[in-house]
């Protein structure tokens, strides 16, 4: 035997083998194997899968010679069969917390009523007509098992259940499936037919004043010795296991609570009965000891039981219940006291007693009533989503979307409030720095987000915002403020019509410098110079910000202009216009440029020149990042632009030499080579930074320089800490800033490549609805791209939500007919379906979905396309303006549909 043979052998040999697992006919075989493999610490096959094979098999039907299925045989095999099932269980001490959990309905079924079977109740027998006191312990505690068991079930399924997303279709997997839950849902009708009688039964098990006794391994094997005994008795009345009769009733309290708070949906009186059953069980369970109890019972449920019943009843003895704030707020609601509701969420928010998914609902009542047309609930549904808002900041929490919806036209009023919640949320002696931070954070966020300067002054001259944000971080916010994106277009506006705005009513100074420095509206600048002039004479305004900054080569000529107004102006429009092109607000950047044009070319040749340099400088840098990232050239007359800056030979101009260098850089990237060995001198191509090696392959991505561009040794990389730290990261921005639309496209995909796919589209939709006013607008192209469109279909598909991805085809750049008419040929569907036919605006679709209808037989549903199409607004002869504004619309319905829907 070679080296290498022999070092295999020994480590195959020393290899520690698995067992294999024991197959249930071998229980058959050996009587005494059952409890040797029970008692083993991690038995294979587990207790509850022994189960499910012992009936599985005790139940197969038979075959005749005839070829006719019979039912299974009653012989000594099934016998033993069941017998065995029911020692498992019996190992299990009947425990219904373990079966239900592992075994499914039809199962259990059967199981129980085996035991009944083997306790000697005839088939048949109604439960209720039993004197349970008469019975021998162990009967007695079968049938209370049994019902116990239906009660719960019943409760049980009506709780919602999260479908499973099913893998590849299989048709014998899906025929077994489809049968399993048919025949779950024949039990649960009888079962609920039979409710009121297992009721009864419980009510009368609660009179008993005995220990019972349920059946062991040791009883069913007497059992089995003596099948002759009567009404199942034994050799010994106490040879099972004792179960008093305390825990007896405290058990079924529990039970029969359930089955009555659950009834109280329909029958309000009923929750009194619920009332009663939970406090005697929480009552049995102080007196005897939770330790003590045979079978045990969540005490967190329980609780949160007690605490819902209190609310639900009008009783008014209980005063600790009626002090919960549970208990007042549903007496608010009750009573339409909606001063007092406002009053309760806002002293929670110190107390934070209340939990996130009460607020929530309570939110979401409010909402509803105001719905349905009762328009005084508006302010209450907002004054309560503010509350919840400042909770979930001081939480860590993501602001909730409901608050942009709300905060969509904000006034006085509403900031008023708010900066009252935010005062009496926070303790600032107490509270930590962490809190502090989050509150900080959210009022600099809320700044941002606002147009009106007032409203932005309220919120920075509000004494919480001043002790929460030192100097240097408000002069930070000023920066930030720079980089909102315009809600006016104003190049709409006449440049003629700058010099013609008329000075507004004088405010205070320091307000007014507080509204230039936050200001990017070359006419709204000006407004404001004109007014501090006439109010003061002595002061230069160009220098009330330390980051309004100009290249030395033009300050000394804006300096040297004399009027004190036009230097202020001029200096100010081109810092800002500056700033902004700095920061990639090439939108802002022109409108500023263009107004200083405007206002130097009536006076300095010079200044103009400078200006119109600043201008192509800014047309390069717009051109590169937008078509130039896809490789569109530029167009002729800005290559023209360019060329004539490198060739211009004017005297006297103040030249920035970054200009010359981008200049260089953009005609090396376009291929102009030929031109550039003529007119520019070669040092100055060789050693320019700016040129890229390859347009096509540039890539514009936020802070994308520190992130290495290649990784040496791959295997050394940690991806799942990689993954973590990222999440993590991501979670705390968005606390720091819930409405950057870029986190929370990184916050969906993450969920994406996890495969949560319902919370993935949550944010995917959050991203575009913080950056469209709640899809009152279109959605920027750079938000939703293909790939996060692509990506929203996937989850819409993966959730059996077809109809969704047939519209979200529509969103694609090109449509995508194929995955769309794929989408539509599925007919388990799970979302509205025909209901969402209104938000297609693709005929090709909608036609397509006529013939499927058709092709189906489905009249109604063919009609609701059909109608869709007739629309004289999808009109194919239509202008294309029309049939844009068609389909924007129908996009903006669609995607507030499933905000609603997701959020």
């Amino acid at each position: 035997m070679s080296a290498e043979a022999a070092d295999r052998e020994a480590a195959t040999s020393s290899r520690p083998c698995t067992p294999p697992q024991t197959s249930w006919f071998e229980f058959l075989l050996e009587e005494a194997l059952l409890e040797q493999h029970l008692q083993k610490p991690s038995p294979d096959p587990p207790p509850v899968q022994l189960i499910v094979q012992f009936l599985e098999q005790a139940s197969k039907p038979s075959v005749n010679e005839q070829n006719q299925v019979q039912p299974p045989p009653d012989n000594k095999r099934n016998r033993i069969l069941k017998l065995l099932a029911l020692k498992v269980a019996a190992h299990l001490k009947w425990d219904l917390d373990v079966l239900e959990k592992s075994l499914s309905v039809p199962v259990l079924n059967m199981l129980l009523n085996e035991l009944l079977c083997i306790s000697k109740v005839p088939p048949g027998t109604k439960h209720v007509d039993v004197d349970l006191s008469s019975l021998p312990p162990t009967t007695a505690m079968a049938i209370l098992l049994y019902n116990r068991w239906a009660i719960r079930t019943i409760v049980q399924s009506s709780f919602p259940v999260k479908q499973v997303k099913p893998g590849p279709p299989q048709l014998n997997v899906m025929s077994q499936v489809q049968q399993e839950k048919e025949l779950t849902d024949n039990i649960l009708k009888v079962l609920k037919e039979q409710a009121a009688d297992s009721i009864l039964v419980l009510e009368g098990a609660l009179k008993l004043n005995k220990d019972l006794y349920v059946h062991t391994i040791r009883t069913l094997d007497l059992l089995a010795m003596e099948p002759g005994m009567v009404n199942g008795e034994t050799e010994s009345s106490t040879a099972g296991l004792k179960i008093s009769a305390e825990e007896i009733q405290c058990q079924v309290c529990y039970d029969l609570g359930a089955i009555y708070f659950q009834q109280g949906s329909t029958n309000a009186a009923v929750h009194e009965n619920a009332k009663e059953k939970f406090f005697k069980t929480k009552e049995l369970i102080a007196k005897n000891g939770s330790s003590s109890l045979h079978f045990t019972i969540d005490e967190e449920r329980l609780a949160g039981y007690c605490q819902a019943c209190g609310v639900l009843t009008s009783s008014s003895d209980d005063a600790s219940q009626q002090a919960t704030p549970y208990s007042q707020i549903h007496s608010c609601m009750k009573s339409g006291n909606y001063q007092d509701l406002v009053k309760i969420f806002l002293e929670d928010n110190l107390t934070l007693s209340l939990p996130v998914q009460f607020r929530q609902s309570v939110l979401r009542e409010l909402f509803q009533k105001a719905q349905q047309g009762n328009d005084a609930l508006d302010e209450v549904c907002f004054k309560v989503c503010v509350c919840n808002t400042v909770c979930d900041v001081l939480q860590g929490r993501t602001i909730d979307i409901q608050f942009c919806q709300l905060f969509l036209k904000p006034s006085k009023e509403k900031i008023d409030f708010l900066l009252e919640v935010c005062s009496r949320s926070i303790n600032l002696e107490n509270a930590s720095e962490a809190l502090k931070r989050k509150m900080a954070a959210f009022l600099k966020n809320l700044c941002l987000g606002l147009e009106d300067l007032q409203l932005v002054f309220m919120i920075s001259s509000h004494e919480l915002f001043i002790k929460l944000l030192k100097d240097d971080e408000r002069k930070l916010l000023v920066d930030q403020m720079r980089k909102r994106s315009p809600r006016i277009n104003l190049c709409t506006k006449p440049v003629t019509s700058f010099y013609d705005i008329p000075a507004s009513a004088s405010v205070n100074i320091g307000q007014l410098e507080h509204q230039l420095i936050l200001s990017v509206d070359p006419w709204r600048i000006r407004q404001i110079l004109i007014e501090l002039h006439g109010m003061t004479s002595e002061r230069q305004f160009w220098t009330i910000s330390n980051k309004w900054e100009v290249p030395n080569v033009y300050g000394n000529v804006i300096l040297g202009i004399k009027d004190n107004l036009t230097r202020d102006l001029v200096y100010i429009l081109m810092a800002k216009g500056l700033h902004c092109c700095a920061i990639k607000d090439f939108v802002h950047a022109k409108q500023l440029f263009a107004a200083c044009l405007e206002l130097v070319t009536e006076f300095s040749p010079k200044l103009r020149q400078v200006m119109l340099n600043e201008m192509l400088l800014l047309d390069i840098y717009t051109h590169e990042a937008g078509a130039g990232v896809s490789g569109e050239r530029p167009p002729s007359d800005l290559i023209s632009r360019v060329r004539g800056y490198l060739e211009m030979r004017v005297p006297d101009i103040p030249l920035r030499q970054v200009i010359a260098e981008e200049c260089v850089a953009f005609l090396l990237n376009w291929r102009e080579n030929e031109y550039l060995t003529m007119q520019v001198p070669l040092p100055l191509v060789q050693t320019n930074p700016y040129v890229k090696e390859d347009i096509v392959n540039d890539i514009a991505a936020e802070h994308i320089s520190i992130w290495p561009s290649s990784i040496p040794n791959l295997q050394s990389v940690d991806f799942e800490a990689v993954a973590v730290t990222v999440k993590e990261l991501v979670s705390y921005a968005l606390t720091i800033n819930a409405n950057n639309h870029f986190w929370l496209i990184i916050q969906a995909d993450i969920y994406f490549a996890t495969n949560q796919y319902s919370a993935a589209l949550h944010y995917y939709l959050q991203a575009g609805a913080v950056c469209s006013d709640f899809f009152n607008k279109m959605v920027p192209p750079d938000v939703y791209t293909d790939q996060v469109i692509k990506r929203m279909i996937k989850c819409c598909s993966l959730l059996n939500c077809h109809t969704q991805v047939a519209i979200l085809c529509q969103f694609l750049r090109e449509v995508d007919y194929k995955t769309a008419f794929k989408a539509l040929q599925e007919q388990n569907s799970h979302d509205a379906m025909d209901s969402y036919y209104e938000y297609i605006w693709d005929v090709t679709i909608l036609e397509y979905l006529t013939y499927l209808h058709h092709k189906r037989g489905e009249t109604d549903k063919r009609q609701i396309a059909i109608k869709a199409i007739g629309q004289t607004e999808l009109n194919a002869s239509n202008p294309e303006e029309v049939l844009q504004l068609a389909a924007q619309r129908r996009k903006k319905k669609f995607l507030q549909a499933m905000a609603k829907l997701y959020f």
